[in-house]
């Protein structure tokens, strides 16, 4: 059914003109259902969306980044690589808090911060199922910030405007939801699943006050190298609605059901092009002058010499307790187990062998494992990667917080990545082994 549903959609000669001006200059990946096709790749022409849609595609994503060419790309470049064959990169803020209403007022904030901060080519669409993407285009940025070309400031730059963004968004949002809930803290528990002292603050008055950084998600985790978002005009396959583009200042009246594909018009733009050069230099700076914590260590966390990787498969009972409990199975959260058990595993010296027969005897432990092919696609894109990657810090809520799994013991409070800890419990594992005694003088040998 849905095949007819987008093949319909897809053949629009204004639906594939807005897919081709947005994937000018980026990296394509096809979506088919629920799996992607072989990247990289590019869209040029029209014949291009529909030969896709043939084969039952059902969205199409680009990357933040724009490239010199996107067809070159390669999973085990080097960092110095990608940054020169790098020509910019655009903003793009994925907002979801889960809960519909809640995604519109940290979008309608977000907006109201960057204009704050004198953004003029602000752009917003909604994502097709609970949040919206906010966009400020490359050419909004200066070329140069202190000495330093803006283009190789990928990831480490957007990352940063996250987290300032957040940081002015929250004390406006969160009274805005309490506002929406009437006062009543427990509805809003209710709503998004998290405990009443989790979200729930006094001030020094008594005064409640709600605290929405547990479910408030501006997707800080998932800006990195060739990272792709859903393209507008593009089905999103939960929904079955339009990530279709809408006036800044009409996401608090916007309405799913304004995205179902028979009331989509190509009308709003997204990311436009035609800026003032240079209008976004004071997010930049205001954004670097903040200085969140974990730009600096994500910076640490992408070079190899901060971690050193295992050379021989560390054993399963040095694994921290987040690796344990998600090797146990999980209830929700399963792709981002898998992403973390591949890195993890990879980083702590397993063979590909050893990761694929460990993932598959993990997958029926899960409430509802994932579909053989998710298996396929996410082992063989992973374990072909010639560049070993670490699985994310522990400061990264939206994994081991969100995913129920963050359950610290003494050990976790000394490190930052779960690789770390599987090597320093194997260090004092080994250091406390008692020494072999030479049978003839009874020294040790």
């Amino acid at each position: 059914m849905y095949l007819a549903k987008t093949l319909s959609f897809y053949k629009r000669p204004d639906i594939q003109k807005a897919l081709i001006d947005q994937a000018s200059n980026k990296e394509v990946a096809v979506k088919f259902f629920d799996y992607f096709g072989q990247r990289p790749q590019t869209l040029r022409y029209p014949d291009d969306i529909m030969e896709s849609a043939k084969q039952k595609a059902t969205s199409f994503h680009c990357s933040e980044e724009l490239w010199r060419n996107p067809l070159l790309l390669a999973t085990n470049l080097r960092k110095e690589e990608l940054d020169e064959m790098r020509t910019g990169w655009d903003l793009i803020l994925d907002i979801d808090c889960g809960v519909f209403e809640y995604s519109k007022i940290a979008a309608h904030y977000t907006i109201e911060a960057l204009r704050y901060c004198k953004v003029e080519s602000v752009t917003v669409k909604f994502s097709g199922n609970k949040g919206f993407h906010i966009a400020v285009p490359w050419e909004a940025f200066p070329e140069i910030l202190d000495g330093t070309p803006v283009s190789k400031l990928f990831p480490e730059a957007p990352k940063r405007i996250a987290e300032y963004i957040k940081f002015l968004i929250h004390k406006p949002a969160a009274d805005k939801i309490l506002q929406l809930e009437q006062q009543n803290p427990d509805t809003i528990s209710e709503k998004t699943g998290k405990k009443r002292e989790e979200i729930i603050i006094k001030n020094e008055k008594g005064e409640i006050q709600l605290d929405i950084e547990p479910f408030l998600v501006i997707d800080t985790i998932l800006i990195s190298p060739r990272h792709l978002y859903r393209m507008p005009y593009s089905f999103h396959e939960k929904s079955w609605l339009v990530s279709v583009p809408i006036p800044p200042d009409q996401i608090m009246t916007f309405e799913k059901p304004d995205a179902e594909p028979e009331k989509v018009t190509v009308q709003h733009p997204f990311l436009r092009r035609e800026v003032r050069a240079g209008n976004a230099e004071q997010l930049l700076r205001k954004a670097y002058d903040y200085q969140p914590k974990i730009a600096l260590e994500e910076k640490k966390e992408n070079h190899s010499d901060f971690y050193e990787y295992a050379h021989e498969a560390l054993p399963i009972e040095t694994f921290p307790p987040c690796i344990q409990l998600i090797l146990n199975g999980l209830e929700d959260g399963r792709k981002r187990g898998l992403f973390i058990l591949t890195n993890f595993l990879s980083s702590c010296g397993w063979g590909k062998e050893q990761i694929e027969k460990l993932i598959r005897e993990w997958n029926p432990k899960n409430r509802e494992p994932l579909k053989e092919v998710d298996i396929q696609g996410h082992l063989r894109y992973h374990l072909e990667r010639k560049q070993k990657v670490l699985p994310p810090n522990c400061a990264n809520k939206a994994y081991y917080v969100e995913i129920g799994v963050c359950k610290p013991d003494n050990l976790c409070a000394k490190i930052k990545n779960p690789a770390q800890y599987a090597k320093r419990k194997y260090l004092i594992q080994k250091s406390n082994q008692p020494k072999k005694k030479s049978k003839n003088t009874g020294l040790p040998s």
